[in-house]
């Protein structure tokens, strides 16, 4: 899946990098106040990884039909 589709301006994809950064700023807050400096950072990197997996999973309408992951 790519992460920017061709139809997309500078400016959204500026905003949509600036969003991606606050939300995983605003995870890894959240999983350190939650679970600790180790557990935090751990946690962290699960959910990243988590989503990103599904990013990848999950078919965009720019992928060519009958694609196999």
């Amino acid at each position: 899946m790519s992460y920017f589709t061709p139809g997309q301006h500078r400016d959204s994809r500026i905003c949509k990098v600036l969003a991606d950064v606050f939300c995983a700023i605003l995870l890894g807050i959240f999983s350190v106040v939650f679970f600790g400096w180790l557990g935090g950072i751990v946690a962290f990197v699960i959910l990243e990884v988590g989503l990103l997996w599904i990013d990848w999973l999950i078919p965009s309408a720019d992928d060519a039909a009958g694609v196999v992951r």
